[in-house]
């Protein structure tokens, strides 16, 4: 097995034993971990990404939030590029649970208005994601 290989399956071992109780909200009440998995799966299929650090990332990027996992224990077990791509996509524990799921029509729009300046910050880095993201930025009325 590629040293590739053994880290994500490290990781995902791990993002499974943090998230083993719980459950998606759908009506089949899911286990939660084929969410991390389902991110992870898409980056790399459909955004053709394949650098390792990025889908450790999307792995383990709900750990923070929804259980008791640290960002300094992932620096610890991931290193530091793992632990601050992790940072960057978790929700703020210092607001309300109430305000981080706060999600208004207005807070969606600035969302895709947002996200569309940090594509363009990134332009040419993966021209088949641009696309599909060019595609649903136009569905909102967001321009590239």
């Amino acid at each position: 097995m590629s040293s590739d290989s053994v880290i994500l399956l490290e990781t995902v071992n791990f993002a499974a034993e943090k998230h083993r109780n719980q459950r998606r909200k759908d009506a089949e009440q899911t286990p939660y971990i084929t969410h991390p998995i389902g991110v992870a799966r898409i980056l790399s299929h459909e955004g053709g990404i394949t650098d390792i650090e990025v889908l450790q990332a999307a792995l383990l990027h709900d750990t923070v939030e929804d259980t008791d996992t640290s960002i300094g224990e992932l620096q610890i077990v991931f290193g530091q590029t793992v632990a601050r791509l992790v940072q960057e996509v978790t929700d703020d524990k210092a607001l309300s649970k109430e305000e981080t799921k706060r999600w208004s029509t207005e807070r969606v729009q600035e969302y895709f208005v947002w996200a569309a300046q940090v594509v363009r910050g990134l332009r040419g880095t993966n021209p088949a994601l641009e696309r599909q993201l060019e595609e649903l930025f136009k569905q909102r009325g967001v321009e590239l």
